[in-house]
């Protein structure tokens, strides 16, 4: 045997036994076990025993300047805002964070919940910020801006002082003052552990199927014809939380039934495999929705910010100025509410600006 095949079937040996090496334990044959520090970047999350908190800090001042820069535009200067998203905050008082219960929460006539109404721990905040927020960069805040952010929210809703400094050391003394600490139970049959003196048996007792199972439904949901538009076009309508926009009820609803074929001369007969070229309108709408730009603007009406047919008729032209808006951010020209600054790609903001100047139109 040549030296050359000689290496070559060592390497092949080699190869082998750390493919096999690397191979799940639990399922041999299907890929390998995580290793550890894969294991850490997705086991992020925060119980209400605080286990899984990271070491870290941040005053209600600094959670001010993060709050006002990268939360604000959707939330409200003072997480009240109801354009995008539900209130954050409001519905509490002095006593409810003395007794540890929301009692708006047992008012039917009360108009809303907010979420600091709702929320028993303050595990959950810190955990939801730390791996949701901003929504346009989520897992971009660091830890001590997360303890920054939560303690400024704490602090809107009256349960911290101006000067606190939130930490994984007291944030054990926070939770005795949230709002509604009391207002969560575990005594149901959904919770199975007994960490928190739940019930040891879950209330279901289902059963796998292994055999002559039934096939899986494919479920569907269809307006019929003479409902949908009995109260009004829906696609017109303000919804009282959020930008939560509704159908165009005035046109019959066309189910999709799979590909579609694109029809691009009117000589072929059949389908036609090349589709038409995007109008600078469809790239210009698709790059706006592609970086989120559409959760606090619309084309023609006010969300959050203006429409962009508002800014195209007051900054005609001026692509230049609209460019560096959108690098450095705004407040003020249309409103209270900041926009934080963009970082999308000079060439797809440049797309943006150019269409606006020129009156984005659809």
């Amino acid at each position: 045997m040549s030296r050359f095949l000689k290496v070559l079937l060592t390497c092949a040996v080699l190869c082998m036994a750390f493919a096999a090496t690397a191979q799940s334990s639990k399922y041999p044959g299907v890929g390998r076990n995580a290793t550890p520090k894969e294991v850490a970047q997705w086991d992020i999350d925060v119980r209400p025993d605080f286990k899984g908190l990271p070491v870290g800090s941040g005053s209600v001042a600094k959670g001010q300047e993060v709050w006002e820069a990268k939360c604000a535009h959707c939330h409200g200067v003072f997480g009240e805002s109801n354009e995008v998203f539900s209130p954050i905050i409001g519905g509490t008082s002095a006593e409810d964070i003395r007794v540890g219960r929301v009692a708006n929460l047992s008012r039917p006539d009360y108009p809303g919940r907010t979420t600091i109404m709702k929320v028993p721990t303050v595990s959950t905040l810190w955990d939801y910020i730390n791996r949701a927020m901003p929504w346009t960069a989520p897992k971009s805040l660091s830890a001590d801006e997360v303890y920054a952010v939560t303690a400024f929210l704490l602090n809107l809703a009256n349960v911290l002082p101006d000067d606190f400094v939130m930490s994984d050391k007291n944030i054990q003394d926070v939770q005795a003052r949230m709002p509604n600490r009391n207002g969560m139970t575990t005594q149901h049959g959904l919770w199975m552990g007994k960490e928190f003196a739940g019930p040891a048996k879950a209330d279901t007792a289902n059963v796998i199927c292994m055999k002559h199972c039934k096939p899986e439904p494919q479920l569907a949901s269809l307006l019929p014809a003479f409902a949908r538009n009995a109260h009004g076009n829906l696609k017109e309508q303000n919804r009282v939380v959020g930008q939560q926009l509704g159908a165009d009820t005035t046109q019959p609803e066309k189910p999709s039934t799979g590909p579609k074929a694109v029809v691009t001369d009117a000589s072929v007969v059949g389908t036609a495999s090349v589709k038409p070229e995007k109008t600078e309108s469809q790239i210009a709408l698709a790059l706006l929705n592609k970086y989120s730009c559409t959760a606090c603007h619309a084309v023609d009406k006010k969300v959050v910010g203006p429409g962009f047919n508002e800014v195209a008729q007051r900054q005609s032209g001026k692509t230049d100025y609209l460019l560096g808006k959108i690098k450095s951010g705004s407040v003020g020209v249309y409103g209270n509410i900041p926009m934080p600054p963009q970082t999308l790609p000079e060439a797809d903001a440049q797309k943006i600006v150019e269409w606006i100047s020129k009156g984005a139109n659809k």
